[in-house]
């Protein structure tokens, strides 16, 4: 015997009326509604969530001081003709 509960539920979202045109655009080109295209987009989002890995921090360094004063442009001028 199986049982199958389906939990639907309405809701109001505000949509941009730039997404909302492409997102009827879209539904008339796929022949899929609005709400179903919506219900997909949010299923990729989420399950990209869960895969994705966390960043991780750069490692920071410290090169000492600047060998050139770049505020003094003939000095910095001088200096990387010479390299």
């Amino acid at each position: 015997m199986f049982i199958i509960y389906s939990a639907i539920m309405k809701i109001t979202l505000n949509i941009s009326d730039i997404v909302m045109k492409r997102l009827k655009e879209e539904s008339t080109r796929s022949g899929k509604t609005m709400s179903e295209l919506i219900e997909t987009a949010l299923r990729i989002m989420l399950s990209h969530e869960k895969t994705q890995k966390k960043i991780l921090e750069l490692p920071l360094f410290d090169g000492g001081e600047f060998l050139v004063d770049i505020s003094n442009r003939d000095y910095l001028y001088d200096v990387m003709d010479k390299i």
